[in-house]
């Protein structure tokens, strides 16, 4: 069965598109088929996939806004196995269009509902955008497990903790089978003492539900999207790379042996 997972931090600059395409891209290399739900207004998914401006005829904004079916949305990257549904600068807006419709934190759930039950994706990873606004709603009212990044620095924690307030409420009133799938650190530099003492810090309180891996600040990573690349495909060879190869092995081994609690909003 496909499964949904959202890459979500209201707070911008913490690797969340980053995460989204390189998770995907180790995925598509394990030979899992992914596609990427491109849900931020910038649209750095679409573009960090390679896909150009002028393919974006129909976007994840047509299916929130205007029922669009995701089969006329989906586009095919260079990279075997992972498609994409890009975003373009319509999203900015799309909170205001939403407001009156009916079951506006729904619509996506909706528009997802035949392509997740035709089970042609191991994963559809949608990438949220940086704030807790309709949009972000919508993908967590459809998705099934919530992957946080959190750059390694003070403010980052307390964003976390107005995060997880946020999917206690989602869970209680529109999606009660909402999981969160864990916390992965990024820009993480062994260099810097606040980098451990901040992973001290949120290993100590959120246990478990922090990944082992954790993804390095990297010169070839912050490059890649400059070539329309995940760091994967651009230099597979570079700590980053080799980071987001193993949180995807991790990932598929966290479902495969545990069952996921929803410990951090007990």
């Amino acid at each position: 069965m496909t499964k949904i997972l959202s890459i979500v931090n209201q707070k911008g600059g913490v690797g969340k598109t980053t995460t989204a395409i390189n998770l995907a891209t180790g995925l598509a290399a394990i030979g899992k088929r992914v596609c990427v739900l491109d849900l931020d207004p910038q649209g750095n998914a679409s573009t960090g996939l390679g896909i150009d401006r002028k393919s974006r005829k129909v976007t994840s904004y047509d299916l929130l806004v205007h029922g669009k079916h995701p089969d006329t949305a989906i586009l095919k990257t260079d990279i075997p196995k992972l498609d994409v549904i890009p975003a373009t600068i319509d999203l900015s807006g799309a909170d205001l269009e939403l407001a009156p419709l009916p079951r506006r934190e729904s619509r996506l759930r909706m528009a997802l509902a035949s392509l997740v039950s035709k089970g042609k994706y191991h994963t559809i990873i949608i990438d949220c955008p940086p704030s807790l606004n309709l949009i972000t709603l919508n993908a967590l009212v459809a998705t099934d497990k919530v992957l946080i990044p959190l750059q390694c620095e003070f403010y980052a924690l307390e964003g976390l903790s107005h995060l997880l307030k946020t999917i206690k409420i989602v869970q209680s009133r529109y999606n009660r089978d909402l999981e969160i799938e864990g916390v992965v650190l990024t820009m993480y530099d062994r260099r810097n003492k606040l980098t451990e003492n901040i992973e001290q810090d949120v290993r100590g309180y959120l246990g478990s539900q922090v990944y082992e891996t954790v993804i390095p600040r990297n010169v070839r990573v912050s490059e890649a999207p400059s070539h329309g690349k995940p760091s994967i495909i651009y230099d597979m060879k570079c700590a980053g790379s080799q980071a987001y190869i193993a949180l995807a092995k991790e990932l598929l081994k966290r479902n495969k042996t545990i069952k996921q609690p929803s410990a951090l909003v007990a």
